[in-house]
């Protein structure tokens, strides 16, 4: 007679849990591919007309003026951009290099001012924008455009900074009064009260601030 097996089997091992993971014909099956994902490059390369020429204006905000008032306006504001971000990269320039006894003060000082030529830079912008033109914004179009001497690359001693910020400023007060004039004769309200209140009061505040630190008078006087 045959003895009966005691002796306990192991379990049977549990069946592995299948991927979460949906595979490739999944994907496909919602409407999704590989190369959707994918960035579309080299989109300059043979790329149709672009959405408006620079020099033109279109009428796409309606805002009450007509086409040569606009035109004349974007004209000068793209001047008065090109000089803006002159004046801007003048100050940080000067900004990096300054030397001497007033270091502190003018390290501090024309960061500053070089921060709100920057809030002139992109307030005048967006105002070509508003007008339908189109702002000029990269460094090769500035110097093509801008009426402020361009600086060697050399470092300078503070005196001639101030003074270059000087001309500079000047360059861009004579120009305000200008465009100011023409557009409120043109009855562009809109950028004459840009032009006086904030490119024209901002170019003083800072033409008073940078030229005493060329006053010729003694750092301190002795009895």
């Amino acid at each position: 007679m045959a003895t009966k097996d005691t002796t306990k089997k192991p379990a049977a091992k549990a069946a592995a849990p299948k991927s979460a993971a949906k595979p490739a014909s999944a994907a496909k099956s919602n409407g999704l591919s590989q190369s959707s994902v994918q960035p579309v490059l080299n989109q300059q390369t043979g790329s149709p007309l672009p959405l408006q020429k620079y020099g033109t204006v279109s009428q796409r905000l309606p805002i009450g003026l007509a086409d040569k008032v606009r035109m004349d306006s974007v004209t000068m504001l793209n001047q008065m951009l090109a000089d803006t971000i002159t004046l801007r990269d003048l100050y940080k320039k000067h900004h990096w290099q300054v030397v001497g006894p007033t270091f502190y003060q003018l390290h501090l000082l024309y960061d500053k001012h070089y921060e709100e030529q920057s809030v002139l830079v992109d307030t005048i912008a967006e105002r070509i924008q508003i007008l339908g033109g189109v702002a000029i914004a990269m460094a090769a179009d500035v110097a093509d455009l801008t009426t402020i001497p361009r600086p060697p690359r050399d470092r300078e001693e503070a005196p001639v900074q101030v003074s270059r910020l000087l001309e500079a400023h000047q360059i861009m007060l004579k120009n305000s009064h200008d465009f100011a004039k023409r557009a409120d004769e043109s009855g562009d309200d809109g950028t004459n009260d840009l032009v006086v209140s904030q490119v024209m009061r901002t170019n003083e505040m800072q033409v008073w601030f940078v030229s005493e630190h060329v006053v010729d008078t003694p750092l301190a006087r002795a009895d």
